[in-house]
């Protein structure tokens, strides 16, 4: 099933939240670059949530931006 994405930030901890669900305690967690979290379907592997640490710092520090995973965009179906 294909998810809208949803973003918040925690401005606190400077953390960014992307979302495709809402985290829930059975899924795996894993490092995938310094500081990026994703956390992952128990059952399927696949990326349900990233956690990207030290957002802000990482913004004013470069350019350039760059998460290690690949995307598929499309536009969500209107009702």
């Amino acid at each position: 099933m294909d998810a809208k994405l949803s973003f918040e930030y925690d401005r606190q901890g400077d953390i960014l939240y992307i979302n495709q669900c809402l985290p829930y305690p059975e899924q795996d967690s894993e490092e995938i670059d310094y500081g990026i979290i994703a956390r992952l379907n128990p059952s399927t592997g696949k990326i349900e949530n990233l956690e990207i640490l030290f957002f802000s710092k990482r913004l004013l520090e470069k350019t350039l931006f760059e998460l290690p995973i690949i995307a598929d965009f499309r536009l969500t179906a209107t009702t």
